[in-house]
């Protein structure tokens, strides 16, 4: 059998395979692929459903409901609760994202290299070849010019105006529409998430998938991996069901994300002083603008404009991001009668946001449940680059010519006049005066030559183990400054590849 769904409970299922991938998100589907593509049998586990675009939802509830991690109910423990978001499904969060493909910087293999010491030429050139085929073989292009939509424009123009770098998106999406309908999944089949090519081209070389199917841990025999065994849960009962055994004759090569590939190992009885250390994220927030005209910020691509002009320096991206009604509500101050009135600015708000690169480092560890609980607080020193970003959006608010700014921090005005904007110099630095998010996670995994502050060597094999090898952003042991995913399946691609060599 091709595909294995859930399975109630009964008889258990067993299967064997070259290879077992755990995970089917951006660095599992294409390490599974890359191993498909080589000639070997391999079996594809991921703890979520498989959906077809016409099962995505169309609201941000049925998104929470059938495509998040626990209803995207997890939250940093720290000084503020910030929510993580990760897609649990099979494509993972390929299929919640805006599909956006931004090349590895250069100066980060030389950092990996100085830092960690692996990286290096070697590795940006590896990375560079598989980076070409992936935006040949997933369409990468600039958002086409009847997709961009008023907000993507009125951001290119105000950023023009101010006389920094900035561009239109290049996103793994062939002919977007504009339905702003990215973080719920492309229902009209125009983004390239990984459910859509590398899995279905994975099974069609002979792969076999379990879906529904956490795995609760790697099979070691000594310190060689032979498999994995959890068992299938219902996506929507969450009831248990039947057990399953995967045996591996080469190896294991765990994706299941940075929240949970750290905590998978250590249930197995990998033995790691660096797992669930290092732990970084792009933490961001929302600066919104008002305008006289209507923006009508879901037609156009949920994101299509962007800006790295100030990644290195004081480190934060810029880009726009469209929110649908309901989940914009959650961004506004307000209950009642005075949260609807506001909402009635909808189709005249512009929602902007940055992307910090901070510095804060934090931990993944397990709760008594078994869930990971991702212990962060961003330092003052990150603060400050938030507020910095922040008063760059509004100032582009107002170049594009926004009546009012919206600048959703606890403590300041609802709603700022143009002039008013320099106030946002003096925001509070408290984490929990902001409304972030994080999207971009690195770490749990880290490369590096010394076993003692890392847990995989630069082709991701885990230090002291065979046939174990780690291939997603857990393994990335810096803050990139970019969207993640271009990096992700370019060092599983090469993992793969060394594997089967």
């Amino acid at each position: 059998m091709t595909h294995v769904a859930f399975t109630p409970r009964g008889e258990d299922v067993e299967l064997e395979a070259d290879w077992i991938v755990v995970g089917s998100g951006a660095g599992g589907a294409t390490a599974a692929v890359t191993l498909a593509r080589g000639g070997e049998r391999v079996a594809l586990v991921e703890a979520g459903p498989y959906r077809d675009p016409g099962d995505y939802p169309s609201s941000v509830y049925g998104a929470m409901r059938d495509m998040l991690d626990a209803w995207g109910s997890n939250f940093t423990r720290g000084r503020a609760y910030w929510p993580i978001v990760q897609g649990a499904l099979v494509g993972g969060t390929t299929v919640i994202n805006s599909a956006i493909a931004v090349r590895t910087p250069a100066d980060i293999f030389e950092q990996w290299e100085r830092e960690h010491g692996v990286g290096g030429a070697a590795m940006a050139e590896r990375v560079a070849r598989a980076q070409d085929v992936i935006e040949q073989e997933l369409c990468v292009e600039e958002v086409p010019v009847d997709a961009r939509g008023r907000s993507n424009l009125l951001a290119k123009q105000a950023a023009d105006k101010l006389g920094f770098d900035n561009h239109y998106m290049l996103r793994y999406i062939k002919g977007c529409l504009g339905h702003g309908q990215c973080l719920q999944g492309c229902r009209e089949d125009r983004k390239q998430s990984l459910n859509r090519n590398y899995v279905p081209e994975t099974l069609a070389k002979g792969g076999q998938l379990l879906s529904c199917a956490p795995v609760e841990r790697v099979l070691l025999n000594g310190t060689r991996a032979v498999g994995v065994e959890g068992r299938f849960k219902h996506p929507q009962t969450r009831d248990k069901g039947a057990r399953f055994t995967v045996r591996a004759k080469k190896g294991v090569v765990v994706a299941a994300s940075v929240t949970r590939s750290a905590l998978l190992l250590q249930k197995s009885g990998v033995r790691s002083r660096a797992l669930g250390k290092n732990f970084r994220a792009h933490p961001g927030t929302p600066v919104l603008g008002v305008y006289d005209d209507p923006v009508d910020m879901n037609t156009g691509a949920t994101q299509g404009w962007a800006s790295t002009a100030f990644r290195s320096e004081p480190g934060f991206k810029l880009e726009t991001l469209s929110l649908p009604l309901d989940m914009l509500a959650g961004r506004l101050s307000g209950t009642g009668a005075q949260l609807m009135d506001r909402l009635t600015e909808f189709r005249h708000i512009a929602m902007w946001v940055q992307a910090c690169r901070a510095e804060s480092v934090g931990e993944i560890r397990s709760t008594l449940s078994g869930r990971p609980a991702v212990h962060y607080t961003a330092s003052r020193a990150d603060m400050a680059r938030f507020r910095d970003a922040m008063h760059l959006v509004a100032r582009m608010h107002v170049a594009a010519g926004a009546r009012a700014i919206l600048p959703s921090v606890y403590g300041m005005p609802y709603r700022l006049a143009p002039n008013e904007i320099d106030r946002i110099k003096d925001a509070p630095l408290d984490p929990r005066a902001y409304v972030a998010i994080l999207s971009h996670l690195f770490g749990g995994c880290v490369m590096g030559a010394d076993p003692a502050r890392s847990v995989t060597d630069e082709q991701g094999r885990v230090h002291g183990y065979q046939g174990l090898v780690v291939a997603d952003a857990s393994v990335i042991p810096t803050n990139l400054g970019v969207n993640p995913q271009h990096t992700i399946m370019a060092l599983a691609r090469s993992f793969a590849e060394n594997l089967l060599q």
